[in-house]
């Protein structure tokens, strides 16, 4: 269960499904979602993933860059415009790629679990 879980999840993560049938309608842009699925008219406004997984993969995309960077410089000494070419490019392809999946499991776990905004009585 946990293996068909996860494979599922990462399905939708990468081709952006909705949570409930499955279609590739999560997304309207790059990491926007539409309001509702066209298929089955779930409400995708309900989810609240926020932005709690920017930082995380912020962290992961600067790791990945500075480490490239230091060893490229270290190995190749190329010019400062190399690194511009590609580093910056690799910097925004990697954080909006990361950011879209990272959305679209945190808003299929909501789905799933039925987790709702917690309200004061």
């Amino acid at each position: 269960m946990k293996r068909s879980l996860a494979a599922s999840l990462a399905k939708i993560g990468l081709l952006g499904l909705c949570p409930r049938c499955g279609e590739r309608t999560l997304f309207r842009r790059v990491a926007t979602f539409r309001k509702t699925c066209p298929n089955c008219a779930l409400d995708f406004t309900e989810f609240d993933v926020g932005d709690a997984a920017a930082p995380f993969l912020i962290f992961l995309v600067g790791t990945v860059v500075v480490v490239g960077a230091i060893w490229l410089e270290l190995a190749r000494e190329p010019a400062w415009w190399v690194h511009v070419l590609i580093w910056v490019p690799l910097t925004v392809i990697l954080t909006l790629a990361l950011l879209r999946f990272a959305k679209a499991v945190l808003a299929a776990q909501e789905y799933r679990n039925d987790a709702r905004l917690g309200t004061h009585e």
